[in-house]
């Protein structure tokens, strides 16, 4: 039986490998955000006029980004009574379960003497440890693919950058947000990471020479990238038997909060992959995401996963007798949505492919799918990302009426527990009543 845990585990990891280690992961030695400050690097305070580079995308994340507030965060009241609650031996700024993911937090013996843990995350913390790259990249004749090979993470591939950000905004075998961190006072995870990427905000332009340098960026294929990793993600944890379970209890991190955090007396069940009352249900918010995406591009694939999908569900709800079930079907599902994240990263999107995902989400507005919150948010996310990409390669017209509708969608998403889904799925109605008006 350990073999067969193990084997499994080994398989989904193989899935998940990145061409470049994760930046917290890498050989090299952190050399700080400070190397970066200078005015004629990445410090100017206004873009330059000449050249490729900004040169100010230290300055855009010092005032900007909210990445720089991450460590301070764990020295509030709040953070520290986590801390307390959970009986960790050090304050949370110096706990390395609360430091992976908010700061740059590597070994010991790989940090330089300018390395501040007190910055957040900083430069290297998202493109990786310069010790290498730091002065071959500026060289007269420096390509990306060379600094990508002296450590350089490669945050032009969707792929990459999905597996850098759900390392933290929704977790992975190495750092998470357990049931029990929640239970303390942390926050609920919410990710989607086009949307987040534009909240950032971002420190680059995407013009002919980044393209020319790096390919086209597409925000569409960067959803749906970021949709199949964070699934995948989710399912190599529930399969992981060091991830997966508390005790001999299932890892509830995993599973739909509301299916337990509800009013008692409200009658919200409704059935859902042959989940009977009374069951925790998996998370399966990025798997919707993920199966709407591939009905769309192949729908004998997208058919495939739903299948396989329910199945985990099937075994994640059952008894005792179940995990070796869930062991076997999670990591098929595992090679299956690592295999698809690789796939929409390649694959090449037919025109009209934002307008197709948005009207299958749409439909859905009627269909027990999205009558959790969770799946509700990030329905909504995504189609508020689809939106604003079809109307920047002009498929749509943001009109007042619109931006209110849109607004009404979100506002029925304001506050989590007591999330009415039929004013959801009248909102949505009305969402693609107006976006019939708007569409070319």
């Amino acid at each position: 039986m350990i073999r067969y845990w193990k084997a499994l585990v080994l398989l989904a990891a193989a899935g998940a490998a990145t061409a470049a280690p994760l930046p917290l992961t890498a050989p090299d030695r952190t050399v700080g955000t400070v190397n970066c400050a200078s005015s004629t690097c990445h410090g100017a305070v206004e873009p330059w006029a000449q050249g490729n580079v900004l040169r100010n995308e230290y300055t855009t994340w010092h005032r900007l980004d909210r990445h720089t507030k991450a460590y301070a965060v764990l020295k509030n009241e709040q953070s520290q009574r986590i801390a307390q609650k959970l009986g960790f031996k050090r304050p949370a700024h110096e706990e390395k379960a609360c430091l992976d993911c908010h700061s740059h937090n590597p070994r010991p013996e790989l940090r330089g003497e300018r390395h501040v843990l007190a910055e957040g995350i900083g430069c290297e913390g998202c493109h990786g440890p310069a010790e290498r790259w730091i002065k071959t990249h500026v060289e007269p004749d420096a390509t990306h693919a060379r600094n990508v090979a002296h450590g350089l993470y490669p945050t032009d591939r969707p792929g990459a950058v999905a597996e850098l950000c759900t390392s933290c905004h929704v977790g992975d075998r190495n750092r998470r947000v357990t049931h029990r961190m929640m239970g303390a006072g942390h926050p609920r995870l919410s990710f989607e990471l086009d949307t987040f990427m534009l909240l950032e905000p971002p420190h680059y332009r995407v013009d002919r020479d980044w393209t020319e340098r790096k390919g086209a960026w597409e925000p569409a294929r960067l959803w749906a990238v970021g949709q199949a990793v964070a699934a995948r993600q989710m399912v190599d944890m529930l399969v992981d038997p060091r991830t997966g379970w508390d005790g001999i209890f299932p890892e509830l991190f995993l599973f739909d909060c509301y299916a337990c955090h509800r009013r008692m007396g409200e009658d919200r069940w409704v059935p859902r992959n042959q989940v009977g009352p009374g069951r925790v249900r998996l998370n399966d918010s990025y798997l919707l995401m993920t199966i709407a995406v591939t009905r769309v591009l192949d729908p004998a694939r997208g058919a495939a996963l739903t299948t396989a999908i329910a199945s985990l569900h099937q075994a994640a709800s059952g008894d005792q007798s179940s995990r070796d079930a869930l062991a076997r079907d999670g990591g098929k599902v595992a090679q299956e949505l690592a295999a698809t994240a690789k796939w929409l990263e390649a694959v090449a999107l037919p025109e009209k492919l934002r307008a197709r995902v948005l009207g299958l989400l749409l439909s859905d507005a009627t269909a027990a799918e999205f009558a959790d919150y969770a799946g509700a948010e990030q329905a909504y996310m995504a189609i508020a990302s689809l939106v604003a990409a079809m109307e920047r390669r002009g498929e749509v017209k943001i009109t007042s009426a619109l931006k209110a509708q849109l607004g009404r969608v979100r506002g029925t998403l304001a506050v989590d527990e007591p999330f009415a889904r039929e004013d959801f799925r009248r909102e949505l109605k009305a969402l693609r009543t107006t976006l019939g008006k708007v569409v070319p």
